[in-house]
């Protein structure tokens, strides 16, 4: 079933009686082509683009619990692009590029709202960086606007200006950045794969891994063991308990990281905006909700719930930024798993094992970079090698000593 305005209106007028479910709920085949471990953003999206692009629909993605459980639809929905590493920038600009056609090319609406993304800077030296940003930004014609602090009081008067601890000096804009609807992604990217042919196989939880003589054959499931050609990993922050049953250790920590919505206000935040003193960001929805985050929660943990601490060292951060949210009652709070990598940056790779592949340590970005993920992953599977935008992402670079630091700051999974 195509979604269309006309759709709408019928279905409006003859009861909403020919609406069909958005995928099947199919039984395991005993072998598939491919098998991906994950049915979050990146694992649906992978199966949709193997689908799509390369023509492979004998396909299952696997997932333990629902879809739309886990980090795709506990995130802060934020989208950009705005990286400087040449490692990074090529590959989150090409998932903004997919971002801005999604809608149209999977046929369903994920509200994307492209109402920029502001970051602030607080200090000249970090205005300085932000301008050696916004030039790498420009390389791949990613778009960056450098701003003064008239400028900012233009665009957000709201922001308190007078604020001696934590002066406001200007900031970067990326106008192609904003928000997208996060459940409404993992619902069309799912509706696309299995239209294509794609079996997603829920409440299914990997139990281990056929291995064969080094090469991985399958999977064994709470519903069998199902056999593939491939299987590709994708879980998020579940990687490391993941591929343990392979007898592999990866260089992930999983931490929480808390998000929050408050009550509905008027229009206020035009896009989205960061701190750049501390750790917040926050943008409204268009229920009128402010959704914003932080940091991470410090520990390792495969909880999705954190505590009050970051709770506290969040709202902080927006009370220095924007003073007046302090009357707004918080509505609601969730946390996802982090993988938190050693230099903050994601792997799309092959592993030691033939047949094995693994997607993960995506840190605070794997939201933003669920298109191009899936679609280099898809990319990965089917010709063998890696996208041109992800030759970085692999897993042996710190053993070569390529690592991709996007903020400088080592191999501390926290910081990242």
């Amino acid at each position: 079933m195509r979604y269309s305005a006309w759709k709408v209106f019928w279905e409006g007028l003859t009861g909403n009686k020919g609406w069909t479910p958005q995928w099947r709920e199919p039984e395991p085949k005993p072998e598939y082509d491919v098998i991906i471990v994950g049915g979050g953003g990146h694992g649906l999206a992978t199966a949709y683009y193997l689908a799509k692009e390369h023509g492979i629909t004998n396909v299952a993605v696997v997932e333990k619990g629902w879809i739309g459980g886990g980090n795709v639809g506990r995130n802060t929905t934020i989208v950009r692009s705005n990286y400087m590493l040449p490692g990074n920038e090529p590959f989150y600009e090409l998932s903004m590029k997919l971002w801005e056609n999604l809608e149209q090319d999977f046929n369903y609406n994920a509200m994307i709202s492209q109402r920029g993304i502001l970051n602030l800077s607080h200090s000249d030296p970090q205005h300085d960086a932000y301008a050696r940003r916004g030039n790498a930004m420009q390389l791949v014609d990613a778009g960056a606007v450098l701003l003064g602090k008239e400028e900012v009081r233009k665009m957000c008067p709201f922001l308190d200006f007078d604020n001696a601890r934590f002066p406001i000096r200007g900031g970067i804009w990326q106008p192609r950045g904003g928000t997208v609807r996060h459940d409404a992604v993992a619902w069309g990217y799912a509706r696309g794969a299995d239209s294509r042919g794609v079996d997603i196989l829920q409440n299914c939880e990997v139990n281990g891994f056929i291995l064969e003589n080094g090469v991985c054959k399958g999977v064994e499931t709470s519903r069998g063991t199902i056999r593939a050609k491939k299987v590709a990993v994708a879980v998020a922050g579940n990687s490391g308990k993941v591929m343990a049953k392979a007898d592999m250790r990866l260089p992930i920590e999983s931490h929480v990281l808390q998000a929050f919505v408050s009550e509905g206000l008027k229009p206020l935040i035009p896009g989205v905006i960061t701190f750049g003193a501390g750790h917040f960001y926050v943008s409204q929805s268009d229920k009128g909700g402010l959704v914003f985050g932080g940091d991470i929660d410090g520990y390792n943990t495969y909880a999705q719930r954190g505590n009050l601490p970051v709770v506290e060292d969040v709202c902080e951060g927006g009370m220095a930024l924007i003073p007046m949210i302090g009357r707004a009652r918080l509505l609601r709070a969730w946390g996802g798993i982090m993988d938190m990598s050693m230099d903050g940056s994601p792997f799309i790779t092959k592993t030691h094992i033939d047949g094995l592949h693994f997607n993960g340590g995506w840190c605070y970005g794997g939201f933003k970079a669920t298109p191009a993920s899936g679609f280099c992953y898809a990319h990965l599977l089917a010709r063998g090698e890696p996208h041109e935008v992800a030759t970085e992402y692999r897993l042996d670079r710190f053993r070569r000593g390529a690592m991709i630091d996007e903020k400088g700051q080592g191999a501390q999974p926290n910081l990242h």
